[in-house]
């Protein structure tokens, strides 16, 4: 699982070793398969800058449409990337491994924390009412544990809360005895020595040449989804500059949950690059801030909102029709189990 030891253990690598391995033996023959031949475009290269890292902000149309467009990065231009993928894919161990060697990074969120430990604890995902209410509690930033009792029970999911609040344990990483901590107060802090953590990994990323992938919708959709604030928080945290990237057709080539391109066409296409001096300019923070916390969301949801929205904005126009935003669309997977 994701637990702060392991955020901890993770190097970045300028060269990730990972990557060119599963690139020559596995995405090279498939593309060049001709049962399987993908023809892999990126057009607008001549706008990526050459003198920063950039942050890619990319639509997420299925499982692997990333990989393609780091093949070529890879092949053309000798760039890799580190992606943001969600804290689920560290669950499996020898899946885990695969995404340290990727040089991935796993985003860690709150719901997260909450159903990892609870599986850890319990064998299984809290009770969909128990999780709806811990994770109400911790993202208002309560420490009233009484009341969350006081819920549970009325609410039939009183045993599921109260292994929470009462079993000590190892907090995926951080100690927890109730006797001397409180459980919504312990998940908070372990959340903001994890974030922190994040922070740390991507700045070492830009430190050493590597660009950062995000796919700001948070989830797979053929047709554009609204975007989460978390890429305009990292980026304005870091004062980066953001490309958008439209990846039209990788949809196609991989239908399911297959690693192997069943062959097509795929399309990326780069935007201008947003630049902190110029379309950031409107979003910009002085002060130091935690991306992710409940402060900064707090004090600066504004800024992120406007600038997610104008990415997302960005990312449309580059994309072919069946694959553009459609208002009403909603294909998002809820509570806990999105998180296993």
């Amino acid at each position: 699982m994701l637990t702060l030891d392991t955020l901890k253990a993770i190097s970045l690598t300028r060269r990730p070793l990972g990557q060119v391995m599963f690139a020559s033996g596995v995405l090279t023959p498939n593309f060049k398969n001709p049962l399987t031949r993908t023809d892999i475009h990126i057009e607008g290269m001549e706008k990526l800058p050459r003198d920063r890292p950039v942050i890619f902000a990319m639509n997420h149309t299925d499982r692997y449409n990333y990989w393609p467009f780091q093949w070529r990065l890879w092949r053309d231009e000798g760039m890799f990337t580190t992606t943001w993928v969600k804290g689920k894919y560290y669950n499996n161990p020898a899946i885990q491994t695969f995404m340290i060697k990727m040089n991935n990074l796993a985003v860690p969120s709150r719901g997260y924390l909450i159903t990892a430990d609870a599986v850890r604890l319990l064998g299984r995902p809290p009770a969909e009412r128990a999780y709806r209410m811990v994770r109400k509690a911790v993202d208002g930033g309560s420490t009233d544990t009484r009341s969350l009792r006081e819920q549970a029970a009325e609410e039939g999911v009183l045993s599921d809360v109260v292994a929470l609040l009462d079993t000590p344990r190892d907090l995926l990483g951080l100690n927890f005895d109730p006797q001397t901590h409180n459980y919504l107060e312990r998940i908070a802090e372990l959340f903001k020595k994890m974030m922190d953590r994040f922070v740390e990994l991507n700045e070492e990323a830009f430190g050493i040449g590597l660009h950062v992938l995000v796919f700001p919708e948070g989830t797979r959709s053929v047709r554009l989804q609204e975007g989460r604030t978390g890429l305009a928080q990292m980026a304005l945290r870091m004062k980066a500059t953001v490309v958008p990237v439209g990846c039209n057709g990788s949809d196609l080539a991989y239908p399911g949950n297959s690693p192997l391109s069943s062959g097509g066409t795929i399309v990326y296409r780069l935007g201008e690059p947003m630049t902190p001096e110029g379309d950031l300019a409107p979003f910009s923070i002085a002060e130091d801030y935690t991306p992710f916390t409940l402060e900064a969301e707090r004090d600066h949801a504004a800024a992120f909102r406007g600038m997610t929205d104008l990415v997302m904005d960005r990312i449309n126009d580059l994309l072919d029709e069946r694959h553009q935003r459609l208002e009403g669309h909603e294909g998002k997977v809820k509570g806990a189990n999105r998180f296993i």
